[in-house]
């Protein structure tokens, strides 16, 4: 069967510039939160300002995550690559910011123990579905889950009090709720690929049944 996507195999396009682009802001959020652990007394002063270029730099991470998206579908140019790194890309953002947070004692070993294994488990299942041709949408407990730990976790990168907003008990309640729906949307997951997976295997059956 031929690909109806002419652009399957391209590697430099605007999408894969910008989840590249994601891959390299990485490093400097980890750099960012790494010096925060530092008590020189030239890093000291900046604490509060290294954490405020975390968060923001996550939350422009998170933009190119929906542009990158959004444009491959919108001009049909989604590709291979952009496909494997996309997701690596966000794994590797998300699993990096809650490890260098508890390093930072600013959330709880288990809740990130909680996220990092939902996130593998979820890839794995990925990873099957993928080999059995199958796509499984991601439910509403999922689309949850990304959305308060997104908001989450930039709030205790900045760990401040702007304006009276306490944005340390915000982001620990919203990244403890993440974990809860963590662990929902792992289980909808699950269902929804078994079901999928009965589904084709009823239509093979039905399939061979009807042949002479």
């Amino acid at each position: 069967m031929k690909a109806t996507n002419p652009h399957e195999w391209q590697i430099d396009n605007l999408p894969n510039r910008l989840t590249m682009f994601r891959v390299l802001l990485i490093p400097v959020i980890i750099g960012s939160m790494f010096a925060n652990t530092l008590v020189w007394d030239w890093v000291t002063p900046w604490h509060k300002t290294l954490g405020y270029v975390a968060a923001i730099i996550l939350v422009a991470a998170s933009i190119t995550d929906f542009f990158d998206g959004y444009i491959a579908r919108k001009r049909n140019i989604v590709t291979v690559f952009g496909s494997f790194l996309d997701p690596i890309a966000d794994k590797f953002l998300v699993i990096s910011s809650l490890i260098m947070l508890q390093e930072l004692g600013r959330v709880p070993g288990l809740l990130v123990v909680v996220l990092v294994l939902r996130e593998l488990y979820i890839t794995s299942l990925r990873l099957l579905a993928t080999e059995r041709g199958l796509s499984v949408p991601v439910g509403s407990a999922g689309k949850w889950k990304t959305a308060t730990q997104m908001v989450g976790i930039p709030f205790l990168m900045a760990f401040d009090r702007p304006f009276g907003i306490p944005m340390p008990e915000l982001g620990f309640g919203l990244i403890a709720i993440a974990s809860l729906l963590s662990v929902f949307s792992a289980l909808e997951y699950s269902l929804g690929l078994l079901r999928k997976m009965k589904a084709k295997r009823k239509m093979a059956h039905a399939k061979n049944f009807q042949q002479p």
